[in-house]
């Protein structure tokens, strides 16, 4: 058979098997523009299970674009501590404003509008334009190219920008309307999410493709997908000043671009400092003591940090000084440095 013809016979089954044996989840309910956009924009890069609280709490706090569009960013990124690429929060306020302005407050339904959209790219419009709107567009993320390089044994490498173009223009070509397109892009995803999986073998005697996957029958289903190394990740080691007054606790806030920007940190700065060194840079301090190691993976940089708690007799300027409490209930902390608040919320 053709890749077009596995298609055609292929993307009817998905739908069919998506309809009988879905999971239930919140965004799933009641699937609205702005309730999938939400929860596809929380999915990047973040597993289901740990944004299911964040999407109740975040939707009952702004139930739709007009709320989102005012909300303070203050607010907004507090909201979405813990979900990483803040990026991502700021893009939702940006695009819910242009909606409130050149929309009449509704989200756009077609691809190419909602694409104009900041923070929404190919996938996210595939995504909210066939499941909230029932149009013919698909939505291809990392599930569903594993899943069509899997059925069609293709030997494209999935991580080039040029497949992921490729297999969305195939897919398009046959892809249903209405009802059967939400069917059809929601069980795509899941099939990639529970059954067709990235880690571990996949489970081909569950897939209702089985019959139509040519690495199935041919038992190659684990060397796909097709992938080009990944490029190693630099590291940067930092130390982390645990700078504190009495019970206030420094932080400061991150410049308005690049990494982690404008969110709420700990005084930090390149390298591994000793003990020696910070007591030359702090000489009224009545403590300098290590408080532990810790690492976190960005996409592109590893942080090997190094903390140190240092007493001080008086508050530095320069600085917001606050306690503990303060610090988590108002100011966005990035999960970079969670480690760090433990420790100021155990002293």
């Amino acid at each position: 058979m053709t890749d077009a013809a596995i298609l055609q016979e292929a993307l009817p089954r998905i739908g069919d098997w998506y309809a009988r044996s879905r999971r239930v989840l919140p965004w799933r309910e009641e699937p609205t523009p702005y309730r999938i956009w939400i929860s596809e924009i929380m999915l990047q890069q973040t597993r289901i299970e740990a944004v299911i609280p964040y999407y109740t709490r975040f939707l009952a706090a702004l139930p739709d674009v007009a709320a989102l569009a005012a909300v303070e960013e203050d607010r907004l990124l507090k909201l979405w501590e813990g979900l990483g690429y803040y990026s991502r929060a700021r893009n939702l306020k940006k695009a819910a404003q242009v909606v409130m302005r050149d929309f009449g407050g509704e989200l756009p339904r077609t691809a190419e509008e909602l694409r104009s959209l900041p923070g929404i790219g190919d996938y996210t419009a595939g995504a909210i334009a066939s499941i909230a709107c029932g149009q013919p567009e698909p939505a291809v993320d990392g599930n569903v190219l594993r899943v069509l390089s899997r059925l069609l044994e293709s030997e494209e490498d999935v991580l080039a920008a040029g497949t992921k173009k490729a297999m969305t223009r195939l897919l398009r070509e046959h892809y249903p309307d209405g009802e059967d397109a939400a069917l059809c892009t929601e069980g795509l995803m899941e099939l990639g999410e529970t059954v067709c999986v990235p880690n571990g073998a996949p489970k081909c005697a569950l897939c209702p493709l089985r019959q139509l996957c040519r690495a199935g029958q041919h038992g190659t289903a684990e060397r796909y997908p097709v992938k080009s190394p990944p490029r190693p990740r630099r590291i940067e080691e930092r130390s982390v000043l645990l700078l504190r007054c009495g019970e206030r606790w420094a932080i400061r806030q991150r410049e308005k671009k690049g990494l982690l920007a404008g969110l709420w940190e700990f005084p930090n700065e390149p390298g591994l400092l000793g003990e020696e060194e910070l007591r030359a840079r702090f000489p009224e301090a009545m403590t300098v003591a290590p408080c532990g190691g810790a690492k976190h993976v960005f996409t592109h940089v590893e942080w090997h940090m190094q903390g140190w708690r240092i007493e001080l007799p008086a508050e530095l300027p320069g600085l917001v000084w606050e306690t503990a409490e303060e610090i988590r209930a108002r100011y966005s902390v990035p999960t970079a440095l969670k480690a760090y608040m433990k420790v100021i919320s155990e002293q």
